[in-house]
């Protein structure tokens, strides 16, 4: 396989609502079973899991490691707020024992984009600060854009503010290809254009009419993608994200054929 390795995030759990936000060590089993190497909670699914030692332990008894751990906040001031700060803290020192893995910040979309640049800028100065921290603790960072009506970065436009804004010293690029394509954008070309500091890859499959599919049903060019990875030396985790309909009352069984399609389709070229 080389250097590419291919992890899963928790959000297709997520789209059942509350029905699997304490069932992490079932997700694992999941995922494992299904083919994946890694694990990309989000931090509303580590209930019962902050205790590094705790996690780290059903990450073995499942085969999986962390590859990334995400975490969501709202960030609409010029500096973070004291409980985001503590939660960022809270998040820095678990992750210290997990030093391969990626401390990725994402922001949760708002309402609307009113006030937009005052909005963009707010968020470039939280997650800078954040990542400076993290840092400066031995933790790899990066930022994942998202493609909500009210998300501050979803255009060719915003993206070029983000990640000429973005402190490169501290703070990677995570681009999700499905949130590239919903917001216009081609995203093996934007891919290539940043590629310096890409660290991390989302895959999620979108239908040519907006709506998200299930990974290899949409329009999304997984193997043009993955090819260039493999010719530039990409040494990260590609995650699979999948948010397709069917995630919402099946998501073991979306993850289990999205495990078949990465063994049939995108192995072969890794």
């Amino acid at each position: 396989m080389g250097n590419i390795k291919i992890g899963c995030e928790t959000y297709t759990w997520a789209m059942s609502g509350d029905k699997y936000k304490n069932k992490l060590e079932h997700i694992l089993s999941v995922m494992s079973k299904s083919g994946f190497k890694s694990i990309e909670p989000d931090t509303g699914f580590m209930n019962g899991f902050t205790d590094p030692k705790v996690f780290k332990e059903a990450l073995d008894r499942n085969n999986i490691e962390l590859s990334v751990l995400c975490h969501v906040e709202d960030w609409r001031n010029p500096k973070e707020t004291d409980q985001e700060k503590r939660n960022a803290d809270q998040w820095i020192e678990f992750m210290k024992h997990f030093p391969e893995a990626i401390l990725l910040l994402v922001q949760m979309p708002g309402e609307n984009r009113d006030n937009l640049e005052e909005r963009q800028q707010n968020l470039l100065s939280c997650v800078n600060e954040i990542a400076t921290r993290a840092t400066g603790e031995g933790i790899v960072c990066s930022y994942h854009p998202n493609s909500p009506q009210g998300s501050i970065y979803r255009t060719e436009e915003d993206y070029k503010i983000l990640l000429n804004g973005l402190n490169s010293n501290v703070i990677k690029y995570t681009p999700d290809v499905g949130h590239m394509a919903k917001g216009g954008m081609d995203p093996l070309k934007v891919i290539k254009e940043y590629r310096d500091i890409v660290n991390c890859v989302h895959y999620k499959d979108m239908f040519i009419d907006g709506r998200w599919a299930q990974m290899g049903d949409g329009i999304i060019d997984f193997e043009g993608i993955t090819t260039y990875l493999k010719e530039t030396d990409f040494e990260g985790w590609i995650i699979v994200e999948d948010e397709c309909d069917e995630a919402i009352t099946d998501p073991d069984g979306v993850t289990e054929q999205d495990g078949i399609y990465i063994e049939k389709v995108l192995r072969p070229l890794l």
